[in-house]
């Protein structure tokens, strides 16, 4: 009987332990699926909380581009002179302005939306980058243009200056054709005569005044009838008045005698008179020979 409850203990106690074995293990099982449930929640949290980092660092370095092409859009606005370009460039501001602020205003965790803008920017940037081609297109048909126009207007100054150079010669030629074809006068003399018409040596028996000159040939004058005028100045440098007077330089001078003449561009011998009608004192006389507005010649003569 003894040897039976000792068997009876023996197996109760066997399956006591193996029991307390399995209650255990169940135990040790639970603690570990604990731990391992506690590991893999941080961990969630962990990346929760990367995958937040990298969507707010995501949203910032946008909201940077953003910013950037605001920076980049001034730029290029400033530098356009192109009203289209300008309001295209303009109305695509506005744009960028308006997602700007959708971005601003948009949570960090919505991936969503926040992809979809980064798809607007990139539109945005197509566009920009569009513009700026044009730009460019039009900054080099400008330079082009500028070119062009300064090659222009440097052959306009070179024909300019041609022009004047020719103008100029032109001009000179005109004045040695209008020097050349001045008639001239040479061989001039004076003469005083008595009551008789005689030549005298005293200015008091002077009762008429001879003056005789050669028109010089010369085949570049025009022919045709010219009036000849003719000034004698006294010692006191009065003019001996014939009662008329004569352009010259811008004025008007009074004459002495006036002859005209039929001028074939040969030498011709050409005599005039002044009579005496008031007292002529002794001294040097001048006499000079005008045409055409030119003073052609002049001599002076010395009276007792």
């Amino acid at each position: 009987m003894d040897f039976i409850k000792k068997h009876i203990l023996i197996i109760v106690c066997i399956a006591a332990g193996i029991l307390l074995g399995v209650l255990g293990f169940i135990i040790w099982s639970q603690h570990s699926t604990i731990n391992e449930q506690q590991v893999e929640t941080q961990k969630l949290q962990q990346e929760q909380k990367d995958m937040q980092d990298l969507l707010e660092m995501g949203k910032l370095n946008l909201e940077e581009q953003y910013e950037q092409f605001s920076r980049e859009y001034s730029e290029y606005s400033r530098t356009i002179t192109n009203d289209s370009l300008v309001a295209q460039l303009t109305r695509e501001q506005m744009r960028y302005q308006k997602l700007l602020e959708e971005l601003k205003q948009t949570k960090a965790t919505d991936a969503r939306e926040i992809t979809r803008l980064r798809k607007e920017l990139e539109t945005v940037r197509g566009v920009l980058r569009d513009y700026i081609r044009q730009v460019d297109s039009l900054n080099q048909v400008n330079r082009t243009l500028v070119t062009e126009n300064t090659e222009i207007k440097g052959r306009l100054e070179e024909s300019h200056r041609v022009n004047l150079d020719l103008q100029e010669e032109k001009e000179k030629l005109t004045e040695k054709v209008t020097i050349a074809a001045q008639l001239d006068a040479t061989n001039i003399g004076m003469s005083i005569l008595n009551k008789r018409n005689k030549v005298t040596k005293k200015i008091k028996d002077c009762k008429t005044i001879q003056v005789n000159f050669n028109i010089s040939r010369n085949v570049t004058a025009a022919n045709g009838q010219r009036a000849l005028y003719v000034r004698i100045q006294t010692p006191s440098g009065e003019v001996l008045n014939g009662g008329g007077s004569f352009p010259y330089e811008n004025r008007q001078l009074e004459y002495s005698m006036k002859k005209l003449v039929e001028y074939t561009g040969e030498e011709v011998a050409v005599v005039t008179y002044w009579t005496v009608s008031e007292y002529l004192s002794a001294g040097e006389y001048r006499v000079s020979i005008f045409a055409d507005g030119n003073m052609i010649g002049t001599r002076t003569f010395t009276f007792k």
